[in-house]
């Protein structure tokens, strides 16, 4: 249970959904906020990409809803699913992504302990892989945020179902709709 009445039925509304019905005003600009880092295009990284990021972060930030949310946005929009999103997780220096995401994902697990944590070693090496400016903003900006979204969701206390049914389907919305609808 919340630590605080959302006002909702959280088995209906887990995670990050109580607390946006409950507070409209301050829903808006966070789901804006990730329409335009997660979905928005034309992006040099994929939407999948970016939710990997995402649900990576959340991860290391232990929040169980974001990152199992994260995890199959970023699983539905990959070639390689779940099996991919779950090698990240699991062993970064040994998955089956490109040395630049890889990289990238370097800085934004760097941010998730402190943004002095990226050093100019981390970014170099991002470029030498080939990310722009924009990834590289985008990584660090996704990963500040999500450390936010977590401590939001986490913060509250909300529920995180723990049937990966109703994460994929949730995946399903997102992918089809986006953050806005």
């Amino acid at each position: 249970m919340a630590h605080i009445e959302l006002g909702v039925d959280e088995n209906q509304f887990p995670g990050i959904n109580g607390p946006m019905r409950f507070r409209p005003e301050t829903a808006k600009p966070l789901s804006e906020l990730a329409e335009v880092l997660l979905r928005q295009g034309p992006h040099p990284l994929s939407a999948g990409e970016r939710e990997l990021i995402a649900a990576y972060v959340s991860g290391l930030n232990e929040c169980d809803f974001c990152c199992s949310s994260h995890a199959a946005f970023a699983a539905a929009q990959l070639d390689e699913g779940m099996s991919l999103v779950e090698q990240v997780r699991v062993d970064l220096d040994n998955a089956a992504v490109s040395e630049k995401l890889r990289a990238l994902l370097r800085i934004a697990g760097a941010v998730q302990e402190s943004g002095r944590k990226v050093t100019a070693d981390l970014v170099a090496a991002a470029r030498a892989e080939g990310a722009t400016d924009l990834e590289i903003h985008d990584t660090v900006l996704i990963a500040a945020a999500f450390c936010m979204y977590n401590r939001y969701v986490d913060g509250l206390g909300t529920l995180a179902p723990g049937d990966p049914a109703r994460y994929a389907a949730a995946a399903s919305k997102i992918v089809e709709r986006g953050y806005l609808d």
